[in-house]
């Protein structure tokens, strides 16, 4: 009672008005807490919880707005249903029976909902029916059989995004769905495998509803699997100018729905900044250049967006075709040596240290390779310790007599004295990092590890 004398004594304008009031109810069910969620990109989120009332309801309501996507309810078990929030006030109802949350919906207020069951019971019947065929037929009759009624399936999804474009449904379905590539241009030639690929690449998003806000909080495989499947498969070999050619005009689409343009924008940026592909740095600086300095990154502190500027600046003069900064360090002898004099054809520029765990393994095996070609190619090796200190200094000759790195060619630096800060102008945050560098200092490769040094070896230094 005295919580409801406060609640009337608050004045009606100072009140929130809920801005969603979603109701269901399961007959027959015996859940106490039910779970209101959506999608998000590859995971999911509850956005509210609440207990089942004396009604035997689930009340969701709140004066937060929901954002537009697909949404669950969910029990404790993991039984769930899905739910559509576009473009209605979301002051739904919903009723179905315990046996089976989907086929037996039914709802109220909510047209998007309706057009939503009514192509999941249709999908339901054709499940059923395949289940009661595949029990009665051979594998060679059903699976004839099965491709027929899944084709005619495909033909009911296509008939409902053709005629009901508008709704959700219909724009995730279609969102989801392969690019159709044609066989014979527009002048009517056959088009070669090549063409119909760069045909396929160039209109991979067409069908992708890229100006939706509603777009990232759909399932994994509508919109994360599709956006990852191109990047990690469809460019997997592609250049770094090939990458950006065809992420440009898909991230200009997408700033047209902020939560797309801020997810995808954070996303590539992480998955270039974290790749092993050499190249891959151009990629990285290229999104941070063009959209965190720019001011499109509204998501992110002036403090973070500083931070990635200056290592994209580090990093832009480290790319595969740039100039290699210059090095002068001393020898165990304290004499000095400097990278861009040191004579060879080609050189290998190594950051280690015994207290690597990875460099423990790897470095032996980059010794092993660098020897067996260095004559051949001309190869010498310019390697820093990364931790100069007394006792390593001492683990790191030890390391260097055990493994008999012993090869006037392999130059071994002390990098407690140097003419840069090395860490800084190479942004040395974790070891072994190893460049190739031709005798014009030119960065030819990097990021090498220990299954890709020879065979890079091979391909650039034969030449």
């Amino acid at each position: 009672m005295l919580a409801l004398a406060l609640l009337l004594s608050i004045p009606a304008q100072a009140r929130k008005k809920n801005q969603y009031e979603i109701t269901l109810k399961i007959n027959g069910g015996r859940d106490s807490i039910m779970y209101m969620g959506h999608y998000y990109a590859k995971g999911n989120s509850v956005v509210d919880t609440v207990k089942v009332d004396k009604k035997g309801r689930f009340v969701f309501e709140g004066t937060d707005t929901l954002a537009n996507g697909l949404y669950f309810f969910a029990n404790p078990k993991g039984t769930y249903v899905e739910f559509v929030i576009y473009n209605e006030k979301p002051f739904f109802t919903f009723e179905t029976e315990q046996k089976d949350w989907t086929s037996n919906m039914k709802v109220k207020g909510s047209k998007e909902n309706e057009f939503f069951y009514a192509f999941h019971r249709i999908d339901a019947t054709v499940t059923e029916d395949l289940i009661l065929h595949e029990a009665r037929m051979d594998s060679a009759t059903f699976a004839a059989y099965r491709y027929k009624k899944l084709l005619a399936l495909d033909s009911v999804k296509m008939s409902m995004i053709e005629q009901h474009p508008e709704k959700f449904l219909s724009k995730m379905m279609l969102s989801a769905k392969e690019v159709d590539v044609p066989y014979v241009d527009a002048n009517g030639d056959s088009m070669t495998v090549d063409q119909r690929r760069q045909y396929y690449i160039a209109h991979y998003f067409d069908n992708m509803m890229l100006d939706d806000n509603a777009l990232v909080r759909t399932p994994k495989a509508v919109f994360y699997d599709r956006v990852m499947t191109f990047y990690d498969k469809v460019l997997k070999f592609a250049p770094p100018q090939t990458i950006i050619s065809y992420m440009d005009p898909m991230l200009e689409r997408a700033k047209a729905a902020p939560d797309v343009f801020m997810y995808l924008v954070m996303t590539l940026t992480q998955k270039y900044l974290q790749s092993n592909v050499m190249v891959h740095d151009e990629v990285y600086v290229h999104l941070v250049k063009k959209y965190y300095a720019s001011g499109d990154n509204f998501w992110s502190s002036p403090s973070t967006i500083d931070k990635e500027l200056i290592r994209a600046n580090k990093w832009e003069q480290l790319l595969v075709g740039h100039e290699a900064p210059e090095l002068i360090l001393y020898d165990t002898l304290h004499i000095p040596h400097s990278l861009h004099n040191y004579p060879h054809k080609w050189k290998l520029l190594v950051f280690w240290s015994p207290n690597c765990g990875h460099c423990k393994h790897i470095i032996p095996e980059v010794y092993r390779v660098f020897n067996q070609y260095s004559t051949q190619y001309d190869i010498g090796a310019f390697t820093i310790l990364s931790d100069p200190d007394d006792k390593t200094r001492a683990e790191w000759k030890q390391f260097m007599a055990q493994h008999g790195m012993t090869s006037p060619a392999w130059l071994s630096l002390d990098g407690g004295e140097a003419n840069v800060d090395w860490h800084d102008v190479y942004d040395i945050t974790s070891t072994p990092q190893i460049y190739l560098i031709d005798q014009d200092n030119i960065i030819q490769a990097k990021k090498l590890g220990e299954s890709s040094i020879e065979n890079v070896i091979k391909a650039i230094c034969a030449e």
